[in-house]
């Protein structure tokens, strides 16, 4: 679990993680440099779970040696999968990463929300549903293992 006081707005209580693979964890179906190591020192504080369409077909062997739950999702209704996905593990516990269309109820719905710009772009739903942006997926990682940077851009 991770904890972080935010001034003015609440104390965050994570006990997951949910990301979206490519475009935030990976360009092309590749993992972008220093995702795996930054998963992995997440790991012992929290549940690492990527929720995907898996669009390169790349996500299980790119995320071989970290310790997460993979989950590919069939054609269709996506954004809602997602969502449905961070409800059953309690969205009061859970933040999410993403960057796409389907990704902005998830990002809405979760404790913490993290829209993250990299190559492929960012919806704009997926950025007014954040409760962060980053333009960096290993900087929106850091955030979780660095709270002192959640604090700063949250607080009122």
């Amino acid at each position: 679990m991770i904890k972080i006081a935010i001034p003015g707005h609440r104390e965050l209580h994570l006990d997951h993680l949910v990301l979206d693979y490519n475009g935030t964890l990976a360009c092309d179906g590749q993992l972008i440099p220093g995702v795996k190591e930054s998963l992995n020192a997440l790991a012992d504080k929290l549940q690492i779970h990527i929720v995907t369409a898996d669009t390169f077909g790349k996500a299980k062997s790119r995320l071989e040696g970290v310790p997460c739950k993979l989950s590919i999702l069939p054609a269709g209704s996506q954004d809602t999968a997602k969502l449905e996905y961070v409800k059953g593990l309690g969205a009061e516990l859970t933040a999410c990463i993403g960057n796409g269309r389907n990704d902005r109820l998830m990002l809405k719905e979760a404790a913490l929300g993290i829209a993250v710009v990299l190559e492929e772009g960012a919806a704009v739903e997926a950025l007014v549903s954040a409760d962060v942006v980053c333009t960096r997926i290993v900087s929106a990682l850091e955030l979780l293992t660095n709270p002192l940077r959640l604090t700063a851009t949250l607080r009122s």
